[in-house]
């Protein structure tokens, strides 16, 4: 008989019943350290105090409204990312794929009205992820994603990550977007170096094409700066935001630059959640907390801390671990044995880690990570590796 919870998910039988900065406490009193973070929602950490009163005082006003008015607390929020970022102009959605299926609107409907409505085709690359809704997984293209959902969404062109020539070739007068994470998450933290984004910014200006950067997951602080791609130097056209921005509400964004978003006029988008107070409220709260003087600053202190202990771990534990990945609090173990044995061995440890593609596991840690929790994950992460070898 199938449970009342449709079984999409292969669930840990751990159920947490509160959360307190990098803690989560099970129902039975055990206390986990959590690297995960809701795979890095909770950007804040569980239960901070700044979202905790926005969202209490929020919701004693109002909850909803819908976009037929004016919402100030939105309009706040917009007004802020745009003072922080590249962007003109932000539409607030729901969740990261409702971010991507506006993305993809965006950068068609853009060649539609200059003239162009052949130019509808977006480039993707291997080992991406960007929701799983109809065009995001037409946009990844792999059997796992894909397999028994079709007719796929036409207008899509993968390419291998890192393959420079097979990039070039793919571009054409039909190319409206190339679709990129500047840090792929699910694929198993596989970082595009500075020079190969400020290649595809290149690549873009000289085709016209619109440059579109997924970071859901690499955005809102996670790398050490407010966007991911800002390490680069560059200024995209469109940007997917989700995750970190609601610290564990669901809210999303679509950031944009006027030229790229002028094909959106009045009727051709809407959400009846997107945007709403409460959901604004809150964001406002984490984005005014992420860009505070001195806490991306931080971030950086502590996430270059982390990644230098990492690395002894790995050096400490060569049969368990091959490498570190990634920057900030985005940072990756490459694993020997099964990923999925290792972070089923971390529970044990009352440690939560996330599996990734390419036999990673993903530390996602909460951005207000102290040194002592730094302190106390390694000694973790060192005893999953013991009991995984067999030493523990």
């Amino acid at each position: 008989m199938i449970p009342s919870v449709l079984p999409t998910y292969s669930r840990a039988p751990l159920h947490f019943v509160k959360g307190e900065g990098a803690w989560l406490i099970e129902e039975d009193g055990r206390r986990f350290l959590d690297l995960g973070s809701g795979i890095a929602v909770a950007a804040l950490g569980h239960a901070h105090p700044t979202i905790v009163q926005a969202l209490t005082d929020q919701a004693q006003k109002l909850w909803h409204v819908s976009n037929l008015y004016e919402i100030p607390q939105q309009q706040a929020l917009a007004d802020l990312l745009v003072e922080e970022s590249f962007a003109d102009t932000v539409f607030f959605t729901n969740s990261g794929t409702e971010s991507m299926e506006l993305g993809v609107k965006m950068a068609r409907k853009y060649w539609y009205e200059k003239g162009d409505p052949d130019r509808i085709e977006i480039i993707t690359f291997s080992g991406a992820f960007h929701g799983r809704s109809s065009a995001a997984i037409a946009a990844v293209g792999t059997e796992k994603m894909v397999k028994g959902f079709g007719p796929l969404l036409p207008g899509f062109k993968q390419v291998p990550w890192g393959d420079h020539e097979a990039l070039k070739a793919a571009v054409t007068d039909r190319t409206a977007a190339i679709l990129v994470e500047p840090v792929q998450g699910e694929g198993g933290i596989n970082v595009l170096p500075d020079q190969c984004l400020k290649g595809l910014r290149d690549m873009c200006d000289e085709t016209g094409a619109l440059l579109m950067l997924d970071e859901i997951q690499c955005g809102m602080g996670r790398t050490g700066r407010l966007f991911a791609h800002e390490w680069a130097g560059i200024s995209p056209d469109i940007v997917l935001s989700a995750k970190g921005i609601g610290g564990g509400f669901p809210l999303g964004a679509v950031l944009a630059t006027e030229d790229a978003a002028s094909g959106m006029k009045a009727g051709t988008h809407g959400s009846t959640y997107g945007g709403n107070p409460l959901g604004c409220a809150v964001g406002l709260a984490v984005v005014k907390a992420l860009t505070e003087k001195g806490f991306l600053e931080e971030v950086r202190r502590k996430s270059a801390l982390f990644r230098q202990k990492l690395e002894g771990l790995v050096a400490e534990n060569p049969d368990v671990f091959e490498e570190v990945r990634g920057f900030g609090f985005m940072l990756g173990l490459k694993c020997k044995p099964v990923n999925a044995d290792v972070v089923k061995a971390a529970y044990e440890e009352l440690l939560i880690t996330v599996p990734a593609a390419d036999n990673v596991i993903r530390l996602l840690p909460a951005l207000t990570l102290t040194e002592e929790e730094i302190a106390e994950a390694i000694t973790r992460l060192d005893a999953t590796a013991k009991r995984v070898a067999g030493d523990g």
